[in-house]
């Protein structure tokens, strides 16, 4: 496979994941820092990390954006749930372990 596909396929593969969590905003940052050890946020930061490498100045608030969908404030007020006891243990369990 030559580099540009797979440039190609592997930005289709990240633009469906998007998708995936938009249609599922259900799933808050927490549960997926539990269960894969990332969240929602981590990608909008390896997404300015990313814009930055290529010479892109970009904030992270532009960043979460482009993550969200929307700005992160509407987003949070929309649809973040409070952090239920039980799953801030579960973080700082694996963050210690």
């Amino acid at each position: 496979m030559d580099k540009v596909t797979k440039t190609e396929i592997e930005a289709a593969a990240f633009r469906r994941m998007l998708k995936h969590l938009d249609e599922n905003k259900q799933v808050q940052n927490i549960d997926l820092m539990n269960l894969a050890g990332f969240c929602r946020n981590c990608l909008s930061k390896w997404y300015r990390s990313a814009a930055e490498d290529k010479g892109i100045a970009m904030d992270y608030e532009a960043a979460r954006e482009i993550i969200y969908g929307i700005p992160y404030g509407d987003w949070k007020k929309a649809h973040q749930t409070d952090a239920t006891e039980s799953q801030l243990k579960q973080f700082d369990n694996r963050r210690n372990s």
